[in-house]
């Protein structure tokens, strides 16, 4: 099991982090987004999924990752 922190810029409510986390509900073991913070703390499996496929995952919904 693989861990990564990312920040995530272009989120405007707690309804954005929502969003990113119900994107990835099923491709990640475990998924918490904080919008006040600009943060996320993501546990995957590197079987199922990578952290590019991740980092894609959230850009298409039109936030940047960093």
């Amino acid at each position: 099991m693989a861990k990564i922190f990312l920040n995530i810029k272009g989120m405007h409510c707690e309804s954005c982090a929502r969003l990113i986390e119900g994107e990835m509900e099923g491709e990640v073991k475990r998924i918490k987004v904080s919008f006040s913070d600009g943060k996320a703390e993501i546990e995957f499996d590197k079987e199922k999924i990578n952290e590019a496929e991740i980092k894609n995952k959230i850009t298409n919904l039109g936030y940047k990752v960093k």
